[in-house]
């Protein structure tokens, strides 16, 4: 059965447009004790130098809302939104490439190699899956309904229309979508499988990019299954039935059968580590779900796989 669209409110487009397949990014200035906008740009981004702010500001490459110009002596306004690109300096690429599995009027359906982000993040601008695919389709309204781990390889369904990115949005919060992965991991015979792990999951306040198990109604729950077997390694299904962050990585190093790889659990390393020939052993296999729109049963499955023993 058909969903009925509801139109969203139309939002106003950004008053910067599309750069190499990035958007402008944008702060909305708050109360405080600047003189000039510059000034806060100046102490809001600490690891932009004044001499770059003022040759985007000479360039027009700083606006406000309507479109202006923000140059160096313009006072500041409090809750005025500021519009930029954000830039960074000389940026490695990641020696993999995605494959563009679907695409249609509505979404995209892309396979993700390991190590590559989804969205703009951090030290990642156009070596992301987002930008990628923006640059090599063409389409700057592409926009993820999901994402998955840098480390993950994998699916990710991508909407191309801003009217119903919020109606497939909609089938994560029902939990009316189907995901299975794979994993590789030590073999524990003692694990009664198949079984069902379910666990509170909190942010770690020792380790910011870890989440931990804590006392308390479980908010997190995986479906283990074994799919192959191959001497101290084994390769496992894993299907989320919810979604929180890292559940799938951290249920599998509590149940003594870390993910191959994994750089986060059960032991954190340094971060910007990455061994290309070491990559995390957990892939986003298989995607299924009624489509909103269409209310077709649409089905999708990942052409990577996982090596026991890489």
């Amino acid at each position: 059965m058909k969903k009925k669209i509801t139109e969203p409110k139309p939002t106003k487009p950004a008053p910067l447009p599309t750069r190499d397949g990035v958007g402008p990014s944008s702060v909305v200035l708050p109360d405080g004790p600047w003189i000039t906008m510059a000034e806060f740009l100046v102490q809001r981004f600490p690891g932009i130098t004044p001499e770059i702010w003022n040759a985007r500001m000479e360039a027009g490459e700083v606006v406000d809302e309507h479109g202006a110009r923000v140059t160096t002596q313009r006072l500041y306004q409090a809750h005025v939104r500021l519009y930029y690109y954000r830039a960074l300096g000389i940026e490695p690429r990641i020696p993999f490439e995605e494959v563009v599995l679907f695409q249609d009027d509505y979404l995209v359906v892309a396979d993700k190699p390991h190590f590559l982000p989804v969205i703009p993040s951090g030290r990642y601008l156009q070596e992301t899956l987002l930008v990628r695919l923006k640059r090599k389709l063409g389409i700057d309204t592409l926009s993820p309904i999901h994402r998955i781990d840098r480390e993950t390889a994998g699916l990710v369904v991508f909407t191309i229309q801003p009217a119903t990115r919020g109606t497939y949005q909609d089938l994560f919060l029902e939990k009316s979508i189907e995901k299975h992965y794979e994993a590789i991991a030590p073999w524990r015979p003692e694990l009664q499988l198949p079984l069902t792990y379910r666990s509170r999951l909190e942010e770690n306040p020792e380790r910011f990019m870890q989440v931990c198990e804590v006392e308390g109604e479980p908010n997190s729950e995986t479906r283990v299954t074994l799919l192959e077997l191959c001497g101290e390694s084994a390769r496992y299904g894993l299907s989320p039935i919810t979604g929180r962050k890292h559940q799938l990585r951290a249920h599998c190093a509590a149940l003594g059968i870390p993910i191959h790889h994994d750089q986060i659990y059960p032991t954190h390393l340094a971060e910007n580590t990455d061994d290309y020939t070491k990559p995390l052993q957990l892939l986003a296999k298989s995607i299924a779900f009624r489509d909103p729109i269409s209310g077709e049963q649409r089905s999708f499955t990942s052409t990577l796989k996982l090596v026991i023993g890489s």
